[in-house]
């Protein structure tokens, strides 16, 4: 009798695993419906009456490319929308949101700005409106604008004690060079100090604007009656003046040869560094077939990576890769830390796995592991309200239809050892490498010498422009 009853949760355990596997290879994009306005705001609905919450997310144009030259006013002016608008003072708006148990929150990232919001849905009248007045109507009160600068002067001052935390901001510099992907989101302590709120103003008034935005809102609702609210809130947001352009269309002039970027911090007792070159945009048609190879080199815990600079040789907690894609290029990045004294064995390690990619590393059952890992992560990415306003989001952003959900799987699967390699050996560097190392120079400046060309500089320093 036990043993009966030990064999039925074994089966319907399995039963469980098989129907979520089932769900995983057949899952699609939901259907949405997307418009435009006549001022070029672009509006996505997709109804999902599971839970009756609803998720927004809005994209636009503003990110920190469009800085010019006062680093951080993207995100600064982001940080400010919440500090009051026309209608709502910045008391208001929070005691409001709290009281419904709403959130809204603002960002700029490094090409886009943007915000996202969860509210149940009985209250989608007063929160869309919120939203509204937000993108369209900020007042950016002196006051509240001082305190935010003030908070953020304190956060970039913080950040430096942690180099895992700030060595992408160096990297990118050093890798983009005069490029506006090497503009640091938050800025410097320099640039930052001399912002002032009409700085933020300008900015809003010449980069939020409609014709290139959109607005995504997923949850319970009708769709027709979604539309005539977004419809009545946002037809009077009247587009910028100034030209709207992709700054960022001009390729970057990558480096020719290896560098070394070492950036001293005198207290360090571990190096913590990045190894990079050129990647891919985000509409890459080979995309899904990098992120399959990439899982299997430095994306997951049992990476090629991981495995030996942590579980074998114990160098590191944890090492990794990534391709940071954009909309017009991007960077691929080893990354980790070790000890101060084992600095010139990790990066050589790190640098033999890399060429034993290209080498040995592309097998039938490792790529099988992979693929099976990337379809397992998949479907999860997108069960919420809020996952999937992001995702339509980013569809809109990056131009992607809705193949790239609906043809994920098969796109995995389609991927085979002979193509892998193809792909390793195209988009996987051997060389060109630049090496950002975050640590105490005296002691690790003979170890990045062999590498490359060092150019040094200090932490404790705002990040010079000339790099």
């Amino acid at each position: 009798m036990k043993q009966n009853k030990h064999l039925l949760v074994t089966i319907v355990c399995l039963l469980v695993v098989a129907t979520f596997a089932l769900n995983a290879q057949n899952y699609k994009l939901p259907e949405y419906t997307s418009f435009k306005l006549d001022n070029g705001l672009t509006i996505n609905l997709m109804e999902q009456h599971e839970v009756p919450v609803i998720s927004v997310s809005a994209i636009l144009p503003a990110g920190a490319i469009y800085d010019e030259n006062k680093p951080g006013l993207a995100s600064l002016t982001a940080a400010s929308l919440k500090h009051g608008t026309a209608g709502y003072s910045k008391a208001t708006l929070d005691e409001e949101l709290d009281f419904m148990g709403a959130s809204i929150n603002t960002y700029a990232s490094k090409e886009s700005a943007g915000l996202s919001s969860k509210f149940a849905s009985r209250d989608k009248e007063k929160v869309l409106k919120m939203i509204k007045e937000l993108l369209v109507s900020p007042t950016f009160p002196p006051d509240e604008f001082e305190k935010e600068k003030k908070r953020l002067l304190v956060r970039l001052e913080q950040q430096k004690e942690s180099p895992r935390g700030v060595i992408s901001i160096y990297f990118d510099k050093f890798f983009y060079g005069d490029h506006v992907y090497a503009n640091a989101i938050q800025g410097n302590r320099t640039s930052v100090n001399i912002l002032n709120v009409e700085d933020i103003r300008t900015f809003f008034l010449d980069n939020y604007s409609p014709e290139a935005a959109a607005i995504s809102v997923v949850g319970d609702f009708s769709s027709e009656e979604m539309k005539n609210i977004l419809t009545s809130l946002f037809r009077d947001w009247k587009p910028t003046d100034k030209l709207m352009e992709d700054i960022s269309a001009r390729a970057p002039e990558f480096p020719r040869e290896n560098q070394v970027l070492l950036v001293n911090k005198e207290d360090a007792t571990e190096t913590t560094f990045l190894i990079g070159a050129p990647g891919i945009s985000r509409n890459n048609p080979d995309f899904v077939a990098i992120d399959v190879i990439n899982t299997l080199f430095g994306g997951r815990f049992t990476s090629m990576l991981n495995e030996e600079l942590r579980v074998k040789t114990g160098l590191t907690y944890g090492a990794g890769s990534n391709f940071r894609s954009l909309k017009n290029g991007g960077s691929f990045v080893i990354s980790t830390f070790t000890a101060t004294e084992t600095t010139e064995q990790a990066i050589d390690k790190a640098l033999e796995v890399l060429n034993n990619l290209h080498s040995s590393g592309l097998n039938e059952n490792s790529l099988t592991s992979a693929k099976n890992y990337v379809k397992g992560q998949f479907p999860p990415q997108y069960e919420t309200t809020a996952q999937l306003a992001s995702l339509l989001s980013q569809m809109f952003w990056y131009e992607l239809d809705s193949s790239y959900i609906n043809d994920f799987e098969s796109n995995v699967d389609s991927l085979d050892v002979s193509k892998a390699q193809e792909l390793a050996g195209k988009y996987f560097p051997k060389d060109q490498l630049q090496f950002v190392l975050i640590g105490k120079a005296l002691e690790i400046r003979p170890i990045a010498e062999k590498y490359g060309k060092v150019t040094e500089i200090e932490i404790k320093n705002d990040l010079d422009k000339s790099l």
